[in-house]
C-alpha cells in the first residue's frame, strides 16, 4: 500500500473526570435576601458602580447635610438657646431633595431588571417573589432613612456641643427619627410602585417626581387659597392628598411638630388618626401592589 494511503492513527481520548457533588454550604433564601438587600442599598448610593453613578446620590446627601452643618455652626457661634429648625421640620423643608432622590433611585432599583427581563432568573431559585419585593423595599427605605436621618444626627450633635438641654434635644431627635422613618417607608413604597410600572427609567423618574414633588406644590397652593378664604377645615383635609403633607399632618398630630400648613394650622389628634391610617394604608398598599406586580412579571 502506498505511504500516502496509510490511514492516520486517531489520537482522540475521552477523559472520565467523574461527576462531583457540590460539597459547599447551601446558603439558601436568607442569604439571597441579604445579598439582594445589600446590593440594592449599595446601588442607591452608587457604591460598587461607576464613578458617574456616585455623583447624583452623594451630591443629594451633601445637599441634605450642609444646611444642618451651617445651622449647627451658627447655633454654636451665637450661643443660641435653641436650634432655629425643629428636628421634625427639617425633612419638610428639604422635601424637594428627598423627592428627587427617590425619583432617581427607585427606577434604578427595579427598572433595569424589568427592561432586561432578568426577573425570572431571580425567581428561578432559591429566591421568591416576597423575597425580591421585601429586599428592594427595605433597601430603598433604608437608603431614604440614611439620607434623612444623617442631617438630624448632625443637628443633634451640634445641639449638644452648643450645650442645649440634653433631654429636650434627645426628645426632639427621637421624634424626628420617627418622622423620617415614616417618610422613608411611604416614599419608598410609592416610588417603587411607580417605577415598577415601566421598564423605561426616564418615564419612572418623571412619574415619581410628579407624584412626590409636584403634588406637594399643588396641595400647598390649594391650602393657601383655602386659608385666605378662611376655610380652616379644608386646610387640614387637603393635606391628605400629598405624601409630604401626609407626613406633616401625622407628625403635627402625634410628634409635637409645628405644622408647615398655611397659618401653621395642622390637624388635631382626631384628624391626625385619619392621617396615620392613610399613611400606613398607602405604605401597606404599595407593598401589596408590588407583590401583585411581580407575581405577573416574574412568570
Amino acid at each position: 500500500m502506498p505511504p500516502e494511503t496509510v490511514p492516520q492513527q486517531r489520537t482522540d481520548v475521552i477523559h472520565n473526570i467523574g461527576y462531583r457533588h457540590y460539597e459547599g454550604a447551601r446558603l439558601g433564601r436568607a442569604y439571597a435576601r441579604r445579598s439582594l438587600f445589600s446590593q440594592s442599598l449599595r446601588g442607591a448610593y452608587g457604591l460598587g458602580r461607576s464613578a458617574k453613578s456616585k455623583v447624583g446620590p452623594m451630591l443629594m446627601l451633601a445637599v441634605m447635610c450642609v444646611p444642618a452643618a451651617i445651622i449647627v455652626a451658627v447655633a454654636v457661634a451665637t450661643q443660641a438657646n435653641k436650634l432655629p429648625v425643629e428636628y421634625t421640620g427639617y425633612a419638610i423643608m428639604l422635601q424637594a431633595v428627598i423627592g428627587l432622590y427617590t425619583a432617581a433611585q427607585a427606577p434604578q432599583s427595579v427598572s433595569r431588571d424589568l427592561r432586561f427581563k432578568t426577573i425570572p432568573l431571580y425567581f428561578s431559585r432559591p429566591i421568591k417573589t416576597g423575597d425580591y419585593v421585601g429586599a428592594k423595599f427595605a433597601a430603598l427605605a433604608s437608603a431614604l432613612f440614611f439620607l434623612t436621618a444623617m442631617p438630624l444626627l448632625i443637628l443633634y450633635i451640634g445641639a449638644l456641643l452648643a450645650k442645649l438641654d440634653f433631654a429636650d434635644q434627645t426628645k426632639g431627635f427621637a421624634q424626628g427619627l420617627v418622622s423620617v422613618a415614616l417618610l422613608s417607608l411611604l416614599f419608598a413604597g410609592i416610588g417603587l410602585v411607580i417605577a415598577a410600572m415601566t421598564p423605561r427609567r426616564g418615564f419612572g423618574v418623571a412619574a415619581v417626581i410628579a407624584v412626590l414633588t409636584i403634588s406637594y406644590g399643588a396641595v400647598s397652593t390649594v391650602q393657601a387659597i383655602a386659608w385666605d378664604q378662611g376655610n380652616t377645615d379644608a386646610v387640614s383635609w387637603l393635606g391628605l392628598f400629598s405624601p409630604i403633607t401626609l407626613v406633616d399632618g401625622v407628625q403635627t398630630a402625634f410628634l409635637g411638630a409645628t405644622s408647615a400648613f398655611p397659618g401653621e394650622f395642622g390637624p388635631d389628634t382626631g384628624t391626625g388618626l385619619v392621617y396615620l391610617v392613610v399613611l400606613l394604608g398607602l405604605t401597606a398598599g404599595s407593598y401589596g401592589l408590588l407583590m401583585r406586580r411581580y407575581r405577573k412579571v416574574g412568570l
